[in-house]
């Protein structure tokens, strides 16, 4: 009986531990904001620039990144504007809706953010 007691405390204490860790570092709407700025303007980079086609492809292909670089300020807005956080004190959900220019498709983003880090689990392109 003793035993059992001894490793419902232990079991009790372990669970708290986590839980007011994963309060700690419950990432908020800032570092959210970075980290899709930062996802966003890698993809556009990787995925449009590589694309970039047509009359004026070589132009765009050769500063697509330039071009990029230089609007992540206002990407980093656009994401903030779009963005939904739940905050449910253990984590937090963030919902962000991206309606983009052509040729680059429009997104709904559903992300995780639990011990400072981010999971995205759902990615809907529309």
């Amino acid at each position: 009986m003793e035993a059992l007691h001894l490793v419902t405390v232990f079991s009790g204490v372990a669970l708290g531990g986590i839980g007011a860790c994963m309060v700690l570092t419950n990432p908020g709407q800032t570092d959210y904001e970075s980290y899709a700025t930062e996802a966003l303007t890698t993809y556009l980079k990787q995925e449009v620039c590589s694309q970039a086609s047509g009359n004026f492809g070589g132009f765009l292909s050769s500063y697509c990144k330039t071009f990029v670089d230089t609007g992540r300020p206002h990407i980093q807005k656009v994401i903030a504007n779009k963005t939904i956080r739940q905050n449910y004190v253990l984590f937090s959900i963030y919902e962000t809706e991206l309606f983009l220019p052509s040729p680059v498709p429009s997104y709904q983003f559903e992300t995780i953010g639990a011990f400072q880090q981010f999971y995205t689990y759902q990615a809907d392109q529309f």
